[in-house]
């Protein structure tokens, strides 16, 4: 067994780096109850798909994909599907949206396991001068899809929407009638611009307090259908302000992939639950991060959790819609995946000296579960540099 490797710095320059030795606490074998806590997951993508030039529609392999998903279950987590850290909206179209939430939810149902479901309305992606019409009749096709299959909803922020709605009062009517045709309550998804550009100004303004004034009215306006509200905005003090807004019983899920820990523990007025990506990369560390709030040890929470905040804002950093490359070369490291390719070519979206601070980041967390398969892996992805 060897615990050193030689990695590239951001100069350019190699240099030998020593394993931490770091271990997380074991994660509860029954999974916690403190937080309710999804953990969006990432596709492993069928490398041969995008061989010799193959334009196909983008493939998975199903085998791996859903094992990880079975991965995640059994740390506890609830899984956040075929959202942005499946690359929705970024190499995974609407159709094989719908087959990967189709078979997500038969291997959930057999377990008892918890799924959401992306429902968006990215079959508009390109079609010219879309109306406000069309993306309700998007949402509609695609909430027919997934409840048809028995499967409960996250309403995800919509590209075609921001290009079309002419201010808040679109919508409000988009929301509306989403909302009052769903069959049981949903998560609603409030994507920032630094995770997809295209939602600039989402909800009528690019004003988040005003933005956000107009969610809280149509929450308010239908809190009987929604289970909670995620928003991805990476501001503290917004979420807080909204959490404390909220009508009973609808519930915060933060998607700060920077703050996340002060944000579940939260304070004496209230906490939030989670549906993070950054929880596909850290999984071990959350589980047992949660197992001690359920056993009243916040000392142990914030210490197990402290380390994973340089290594999540290492991976959501600026691009931050890019983070699914970080997230996937973990699981490349940690032997989820045979290989490191993603949909559309993504693996190349970060540097090989951002993932060698990654592997870095995540030694020092105890994320890297076998780590001689990590070095022999993270060697082997040098080799050309190397060379």
């Amino acid at each position: 067994m060897t615990d050193s490797i030689h990695l590239v710095d951001h100069a350019g320059r190699f240099f030998l780096y020593r394993l931490s030795g770091h271990q997380i606490p074991k994660p509860p074998a029954n999974g916690f109850i403190s937080r309710t806590a999804f953990s969006a997951a990432h596709v492993v993508a069928d490398p041969a798909a995008f061989e010799n030039g193959n334009v196909r529609r983008p493939l998975i392999d199903w085998d791996a994909t859903l094992k990880y998903r079975h991965y995640l279950w059994d740390l506890g987590f609830a899984i956040a599907e075929a959202m942005d850290t499946a690359q929705r909206g970024m190499g995974l179209d609407w159709v094989t949206s719908r087959e990967l939430i189709a078979r997500t939810i038969i291997e959930a149902r057999h377990r008892g396991a918890i799924v959401f479901s992306g429902v968006g309305t990215d079959q508009l992606a390109y079609r010219p001068r879309v109306r406000v019409e069309d993306v309700i009749a998007a949402y509609d096709e695609q909430l027919e899809a997934v409840e048809t299959v028995g499967g409960r909803i996250i309403v995800m922020a919509s590209r075609a929407l921001a290009v079309c709605a002419a201010d808040a009062t679109d919508y409000a009517k988009v929301y509306d009638h989403i909302l009052t045709n769903v069959s049981q309550p949903v998560i609603l998804h409030w994507l920032g611009d630094m995770f997809d550009p295209q939602l600039s100004g989402y909800w009528g303004s690019t004003d988040t307090s005003t933005a956000m004034c107009t969610v809280l009215d149509i929450i308010r306006g239908h809190a009987d259908k929604i289970d909670g509200i995620k928003i991805s905005l990476l501001n503290a003090d917004l979420e807080i302000s909204m959490r404390r807004q909220l009508p009973p019983g609808v519930r915060m899920y933060t998607g700060d992939d920077f703050n996340y820990p002060a944000m579940i523990k939260g304070d004496n007025k209230g906490y939030s639950h989670a549906l993070l990506g950054i929880f596909d990369a850290i999984a071990p560390a959350a589980a047992a991060a949660f197992g001690a709030m359920d056993r009243g040890d916040l000392d142990a929470y914030d210490q197990i959790l402290a380390p994973t905040v340089a290594l999540a804002r290492h991976i959501f950093q600026a691009p931050t819609y890019s983070y699914k490359t970080g997230i996937t070369f973990l699981a490349y490291l940690n032997g989820f995946q045979s290989h490191f390719r993603m949909i559309g070519g993504q693996e190349t979206a970060r540097s090989a000296e951002h993932l060698a601070e990654l592997f870095v980041l995540a030694d020092r967390c105890g994320l890297l579960r076998a780590p001689d398969l990590a070095i022999a892996r993270m060697r082997q992805y040098l080799a050309p540099i190397v060379a």
